[in-house]
């Protein structure tokens, strides 16, 4: 009920009752508001509420004509969807959630969670590699999984055939979280359905996507920023030149974790991406023994922010700028088909951040730019 919430919620307030949330899922589910654009809408309005109500004007200064925000109906549905199947929202800032997703650049407003959420506070490990697996690299992964669940951490894959399977199972009593690519009641490969059900009772299921989405390949990348952001570090076993599992190596080394890798031999093409990851400097595994050496070496601490912040302030220039900030063609003229970070946007463009953030904005709800996991931003 709207007398539940609270009178002056703070700026990026998570939400406190059923309305509260319904309102945070419209916003993350509305049509091209992604993660990035969810906070700098919640930071700039206060609530989720204002910011709904602000998405028509902002998407009408873009020229998307008759924007319409995500129902009020289709979020109550997925929450009851959600209520059903005894899955629990976590949303950025509340108790529950993943704290070792506060400090990416794009963490998830909302997760659905099925299973044991206190996995989620213990240190992890991500494993992660081909799906047409060997023998021998299946065995490498259930013998690092057995092995750092002995150790006392917790496993994370993507729930995918060959690799992803081996390290789950070998992890599931010990402690596994699985991230979903699709909706987190949706079984995806189907030879992984009893495991996908034995994770629900003894680890741990993730999903950002909508209840009941079957997966795309597009939703593949998204996922892969969630496996390498809830663990401390990501091994590699078995990856080809071009695969997904060099993407999560790649947000691994954007959020500041640790990339191990299983070498392969050199005529093999699934082990083509990993020798190429130690050839570009990844720590070499050997056993379990070389990934608990190479996480018991001193790291610089990392501080959590409470919430994902938009880019620091720049110093304010002298002269007023022109309010309108940079045009249009402007920033679509230094972006391309390959991303490029945000604050190297802006400091091509020589604009204060507050200019340049509404137009970013603007851009991306007509259409014209993409932002890919970690910030980046490029032509769409």
């Amino acid at each position: 009920m709207a007398s539940d919430l609270l009178s002056t919620p703070p700026p990026l307030a998570p939400p406190q009752t059923w309305d509260a949330t319904v309102t945070w899922l419209r916003l993350i589910r509305s049509h091209r508001v992604g993660p990035t654009t969810f906070f700098r809408l919640l930071s700039e309005h206060g609530t989720a509420e204002a910011a709904l109500g602000a998405l028509p004007q902002v998407a009408a200064k873009a020229g998307v004509a008759k924007y319409a925000p995500f129902s009020r109906k289709a979020a109550e549905q997925e929450m009851a969807a959600a209520k059903r199947l005894g899955v629990r929202a976590l949303c950025f800032g509340a108790v529950g959630y993943p704290p070792t997703l506060a400090d990416l650049t794009d963490p998830p407003p909302l997760l659905w969670a099925l299973g044991n959420c206190s996995l989620t506070d213990r240190p992890a490990v991500a494993l992660v590699g081909a799906r047409n697996a060997s023998s021998l690299g299946t065995r490498m992964a259930r013998s690092l999984a057995k092995g750092l669940g002995e150790a006392g951490f917790c496993v994370v894959s993507g729930l995918a055939r060959g690799i992803d399977a081996a390290a789950h199972l070998a992890s599931l009593e010990t402690g596994t979280i699985a991230v979903q690519a699709g909706g987190v009641d949706t079984v995806y490969p189907r030879e992984n359905a009893t495991l996908h059900d034995d994770i629900a009772r003894n680890g741990l299921r993730l999903s950002e996507q909508p209840i009941g989405l079957q997966p795309m390949a597009r939703h593949f990348p998204r996922r892969n920023r969630i496996i390498s952001g809830l663990a401390r570090a990501v091994v590699v076993v078995e990856a080809a030149a071009k695969s997904g599992s060099l993407i999560t190596a790649r947000e691994a080394l954007d959020q500041g974790r640790d990339v191990l890798v299983v070498p392969g031999h050199p005529f093999d093409a699934r082990a083509a991406g990993c020798n190429m990851l130690i050839r570009d400097g990844a720590t070499l595994v050997r056993g379990t023994q070389d990934v608990l050496d190479a996480l018991a070496k001193p790291a610089a601490p990392q501080p959590i922010p409470d919430a994902p912040q938009p880019i620091p302030d720049a110093p304010k220039p002298a002269s007023k700028p022109h309010r309108e900030g940079p045009a249009h063609a402007q920033i679509l003229g230094l972006l391309g088909p390959t991303p490029v970070a945000e604050d190297q946007l802006i400091r091509d463009l020589n604009q204060h951040p507050d200019l340049v953030a509404p137009q970013l904005l603007a851009l991306e709800m007509e259409g014209k730019i993409t932002r890919s996991p970690g910030g980046l931003l490029s032509r769409a």
